[in-house]
């Protein structure tokens, strides 16, 4: 359950769980850190309805279907294949859809809400752009996910 409190929390402390791969039902093991999450959206559609014998005429909006937005999550890269791995199975033809877990901590690393990612499958894997140049840029990968539900606690 969310905790209330004045000051918002900051944006910096999550933990991402893939869930799956633990054979027993619980959410799984958190594989590596992940700098950036981002996608968290959640919308529902309306379709205008009005009757042909309304007093008004004006539309009225019906809910309708809802949708969720894909999510971005992006790490270091680990020398871990887990993300790719993934995604692999899936395209051919496993269905591996998990309940991913988003947990923001507060400054005390104590978990103040939790994002539920339902049915979630990878949709597209980015591996890190590399360049000779001698700079310092961390090598990054990215996963992009698509899920059927978001459940806020």
């Amino acid at each position: 359950m969310p905790t209330l409190r004045d000051n918002p929390y900051p944006a910096f402390n999550f933990l991402l769980s893939l869930g799956g791969d633990s054979g027993n039902g619980d959410e799984g093991t958190i594989v590596g850190g992940f700098s950036d999450v981002t996608g968290l959206k959640f919308s529902v559609q309306f379709a205008d309805y009005r009757n042909g014998n309304e007093k008004v005429n004006t539309a009225r909006k019906v809910q309708n279907t809802f949708t969720v937005d894909d999510i971005t999550c992006k790490r270091g890269v680990i020398g871990s294949r887990d993300l790719f791995a993934w995604l692999e199975d899936v395209s051919r033809g496993t269905v591996d859809a998990r309940t991913v877990t988003v947990s923001l901590l507060d400054e005390s690393r104590n978990t103040v809400c939790t994002w539920k990612l339902l049915n979630t499958q990878p949709k597209s894997w980015s591996g890190p752009a590399l360049a000779g140049k001698g700079g310092t840029d961390v090598a990054m990968e990215e996963l992009v996910l698509c899920c059927q539900g978001i459940e806020f606690s």
